[in-house]
């Protein structure tokens, strides 16, 4: 089966720098709405059979253009949601964003028991993308879709894929409406075929600020 995991629009706490996981979470910036309606044709050599999004408002408006170009019916599952901030929720520190995505990256390189503060653990985070991905396989899709989120996209890819560590994930970006695709199945596993760090639609002309869950990280003590 062939992946594609695509983050959703620009949001408004993308532009604050914001831990915003909590549902239904913020819509789309005017930005994030072009770089949703870029999707189609951006994807227009790809023919998608399935396509899921996440229950937070801003994957759902993300697939919507797509879901009205391929005729496909968004599939609303929990389990491809963003990675849960827990007591970081809302917060917007360099600290907060940094531990929130060592604790992602530690998932991926096998501390599953390790636990976001007042969040989920790895186990959890883990097994819920895993379904969603098989509920996507069983269905027979040859090509399916899943719109979901910076952090749990990375996460995930680095946990999973044959070809991508966690050192790939934790320093390339994944903007907004950035793709990773994947060829395999869940019991052949799975290879990443592109990770595409920029925005399919367009840009701002002056770069804001963006969120932790996207943007490149470093490990602690080896500064920016």
């Amino acid at each position: 089966m062939r992946l594609l995991l695509i983050r959703h629009g620009q949001t408004p706490s993308n532009l604050k720098h914001l831990l915003d996981t909590a549902e239904p979470g913020p819509g789309l910036t005017a930005l994030g709405q072009e770089q949703a309606a870029a999707l189609p044709d951006a994807l227009a050599s790809e023919k998608i059979d399935a396509l899921y999004a996440s229950t937070l408002v801003r994957t759902q408006l993300t697939a919507a253009p797509l879901a009205a170009a391929t005729g496909l019916e968004v599939r609303i599952r929990a389990g491809i949601r963003e990675l849960t901030a827990g007591d970081l929720e809302m917060r917007g520190d360099d600290d907060a964003g940094r531990l929130y995505m060592h604790t992602a990256f530690a998932w991926s390189a096998g501390d599953v028991r390790l636990r976001m503060p007042g969040g989920e653990d790895g186990v959890e985070a883990l097994a819920r993308f895993d379904a969603v991905v098989a509920e996507a396989h069983e269905s027979g899709a040859q090509t399916a879709a899943l719109v979901s989120h910076g952090a749990v996209i990375r996460m995930w890819v680095a946990a999973r894929a044959d070809n991508v560590d966690v050192d790939h994930a934790r320093r390339h970006p994944l903007a907004n409406t950035g793709i990773v695709i994947l060829s395999g199945s869940p019991d052949r596993g799975w290879r990443a075929l592109l990770w595409e760090g920029e925005s399919l639609g367009p840009v701002p002309l002056t770069p804001g600020p963006n969120d932790p869950t996207g943007v490149a990280v470093t490990e602690p003590g080896r500064g920016e």
